[in-house]
């Protein structure tokens, strides 16, 4: 099923799962502390592994951390942890998992200081949305200054699976940067102005 629209390379075919997130989410500005702790952690979860396979538990992701509430994944316990690696819908990753749980925590303690996890990520990345003009998928970055220093302010918090790369895959999925290539439908209907 062919559309006729031009996407990034990686988008795949129409009415495939990844072609949906490409056009509807990816590069998209998102705010809201639940929502970019979400996209953190799954962020998290994708190192070592293709993005479509972490689209894919997605679902099953938000089931098994309470909807992503930041409140109620700071307080699970080591039991709680440990039942999470027999749950099949999640990468049973221990590490991961643990992570997803000390993310929660980091973000309480920077809500706890009367900034939300929103600000303080959207401050990281310059408070508004970096538009790029990439004419080929080669010429994306796979980190960048930006990225770098977001990740050593992350880590500094207490955050894990933060790293360069995994900040700027965040970014790019957060719509902080819009890495869209100028040719993709989406990169007009998305750049401000």
């Amino acid at each position: 099923m062919d559309d006729g629209k031009r996407r990034c390379d990686w988008a795949g075919k129409p009415g495939a799962l990844m072609c949906g997130y490409h056009d509807t989410e990816w590069g998209v500005p998102t705010h809201g502390d639940r929502a970019l702790f979400e996209l953190l952690c799954l962020e998290g979860a994708q190192a070592g592994l293709s993005w479509n396979t972490v689209l894919n538990r997605r679902e099953g992701y938000r089931a098994a951390f309470d909807g992503f509430d930041i409140e109620a994944v700071a307080a699970f316990d080591d039991a709680r942890a440990e039942a999470l690696r027999g749950d099949e819908r999640i990468i049973r990753n221990r590490a991961k998992i643990r992570a997803f749980i000390d993310n929660a925590a980091a973000a309480l303690s920077i809500a706890e200081e009367g900034t939300g996890l929103d600000d303080f990520l959207w401050s990281l990345a310059g408070g508004r949305t970096l538009v790029n003009r990439w004419q080929s998928i080669s010429e994306l970055p796979s980190e960048t200054e930006v990225s770098r220093e977001m990740s050593k302010a992350l880590k500094a918090r207490g955050f894990r699976f933060t790293g360069p790369t995994i900040c700027y895959a965040f970014m790019q999925s957060a719509g902080m940067v819009n890495d869209h290539l100028v040719d993709c439908f989406r990169y007009g209907e998305i750049t401000p102005g």
